[in-house]
């Protein structure tokens, strides 16, 4: 995936898809679910799964809502492993069973990500160790796809050390542990209390990763400074919502705004050269990680910027 993201940009390497937009939780900082709306169709899936096929994605990340209460989840995995993507998925787990896992398995399911807030659930976040420990038990026991546990500082979360508490239960099973900054409402940047930075330094410190400069990019969020990168959403990362449309990010809505069906190869190589103004204070990891593939190469020609109505084209 890597060599070929590195050999050609005319392609998305990650998408994040959205089956359902229902979540059964509501966490009190999370702007991406709602508790009214239907699954997408299965036949519906199937049709932007195979338009992400043809754009050459190389992974599909499954987000919501809860990804688990789509009724034909099996099949959207399955979907996706036949374009010849790596699946991923990211879940609260409060769904997940023996019996379920070993349904992920056979689906074909790569990765798995959840989000765990804090130790013990309150009006914030039900997101807890104390609720899902046993269901992480399952995931150690059963799970033959990859799983991370990420934990969370910032956006009220009361008790910042429950991350270093998360962090080592993670690892005692297995698991790859990682920690993230929660943004304000537009995914942008909201610099940490100093007690929650000494606890995501804590974590970044316990071991050497692969992403140095990941690192450094999420070190200046924490100390609230702004970074300097070219963010290739719209072209090597895509967010596709429950209603089929292609924008930059779950927090930056509204642009391109195409259906994907119809988005192109030409529509991919316009992103790629399209610089974002909301980069500098952007928190979104996984956009920057994936736009890093091409940190080095190609200068952004043109611009978008929010404005009245939404993001506009600019020069």
């Amino acid at each position: 995936m890597v060599a070929r993201a590195l050999a050609s940009t005319s392609h998305p390497v990650l998408a994040q898809i959205v089956p359902a937009r229902f979540c059964n939780l509501s966490c009190a900082y999370c702007n991406e679910y709602d508790k009214v709306s239907e699954p997408v169709p299965l036949e519906e899936m199937y049709r932007r799964i195979d338009a992400l096929g043809r754009l050459g994605t190389a992974m599909i990340g499954i987000s919501g809502g809860e990804p688990l209460t789509h009724p034909q989840l099996d099949e959207i995995i399955v979907r996706m492993r036949h374009t010849g993507a790596i699946a991923g998925m990211i879940t609260n787990g409060y769904l997940l069973n023996a019996e379920r896992i070993e349904r992920l398995n056979r689906a074909g399911l790569d990765h798995m990500q959840i989000s765990i807030d804090n130790v013990n659930p309150d009006e914030i976040s039900k997101k807890s160790l104390k609720v899902l420990d046993k269901k992480l038990e399952m995931l150690a026991d059963h799970a033959e796809f990859h799983v991370n546990i990420n934990s969370v500082v910032g956006g009220g979360i009361k008790n910042p050390q429950d991350a270093l508490t998360i962090g080592k239960r993670a690892l005692e099973l297995g698991f790859e542990s990682t920690i993230g900054i929660i943004h304000d409402g537009d995914g942008q940047l909201k610099p940490l209390e100093p007690a929650e930075a000494e606890v995501y330094f804590a974590m970044t410190n316990r071991k050497k990763t692969n992403y140095a400069q990941f690192d450094k990019f999420q070190e200046a969020i924490v100390q609230g400074r702004p970074n300097d990168w070219r963010c290739r959403a719209g072209s090597r990362y895509l967010y596709i919502c429950e209603d089929g449309l292609v924008h930059y990010c779950s927090q930056q809505r509204g642009y391109p705004g195409v259906p994907i069906a119809q988005y192109t190869t030409e529509d991919v190589k316009r992103e790629f050269l399209t610089a974002k103004s909301c980069a500098p204070n952007c928190t979104i990891g996984c956009v920057h990680r994936i736009s890093h593939i091409d940190h080095w190469r190609a200068p952004q020609t043109s611009m978008t910027s929010p404005g009245a109505g939404g993001l506009v084209q600019i020069t």
